[in-house]
C-alpha cells in the first residue's frame, strides 16, 4: 500500500481544535501516516536523519499547519531549513533527487473568514497567494505541487462544523491518493 505522510507542524496539537480534528479524520484514511512534528522534536531539536528517512519512505507528502502571521509556524521553517537544505544542497544526488515527483499538498488552517483573505479583506491577499513561498519551495525540490486544502474560521466554528471539515479533509486525501497513484514511479530508487 502506498504511504501518505502527513507532517503536522502545530506547536501544541493536543490543544488544537481544528488541526486535531483534521488529524483524527485523516487517521481513518488507509495508507496515511501522521507525525506530530512538535511532539517528535521536543524543544525544536530536529533529527534530520529521522526526517529524511520519513520523507524518502513516502509516496505523498502533506504539510499541515495553522497559518500564523501570514506564514508557517517557526518549527516548520526550521524543519525546512535543516531537512530540505540537507536533501537539496548537501546531499542532492543521494537524497534530493529521490524526492523528484513526490506529490505535496499543504493543509492549512486560518482563524479568519474566507472573505478576510482578498483585496477587500483585512488580510489583503487570498490565502493561497500567501502560500506561494511553499509552492516555490516545492518546485525547487522537484515536488509535484497540489492545490492546498484550506480551512477558514478554524478557531470560531463549533464541533459539528469541525467534524465536517475533518470529513472534507479525509475525502480530499482519498481523492488525492487516487489522483496521484503511481506518479512516483522512481521512488526510493
Amino acid at each position: 500500500m502506498s504511504k501518505t505522510l502527513i507532517l503536522i507542524f502545530h506547536p501544541d496539537l493536543a490543544a488544537s481544535r481544528a488541526n486535531r480534528a483534521l488529524a483524527q479524520a485523516a487517521a481513518r484514511v488507509p495508507g496515511v501516516e501522521i507525525v506530530d512534528v512538535a511532539a517528535r522534536c521536543p524543544a525544536g531539536r530536529i533529527d534530520t536523519d529521522v526526517e529524511v528517512a520519513d520523507l524518502l519512505s513516502a509516496d505523498r507528502l502533506v504539510l499541515q499547519f495553522p497559518i500564523r502571521w501570514y506564514s508557517t509556524p517557526p518549527l516548520m521553517k526550521a524543519w525546512q531549513d535543516l531537512v530540505l537544505t540537507r536533501m537539496m544542497y548537501i546531499a542532492p544526488q543521494t537524497e534530493g533527487v529521490r524526492l523528484a515527483g513526490v506529490p505535496v499538498m499543504v493543509a492549512a488552517t486560518a482563524g479568519n473568514y474566507r472573505e478576510a483573505y482578498g483585496p477587500e479583506g483585512v488580510n489583503l491577499f487570498p490565502l493561497a497567494e500567501l502560500l506561494k513561498p511553499l509552492a516555490a519551495t516545492a518546485n525547487r525540490c522537484g515536488l509535484a505541487w497540489s492545490e492546498p486544502h484550506l480551512v477558514y474560521e478554524a478557531d470560531k466554528v463549533g464541533p459539528e462544523q469541525l467534524a465536517q471539515e475533518g470529513e472534507r479533509y479525509a475525502e480530499r486525501l482519498r481523492a488525492w491518493t487516487r489522483q496521484t497513484a503511481g506518479r512516483r514511479l522512481t521512488a526510493n530508487a
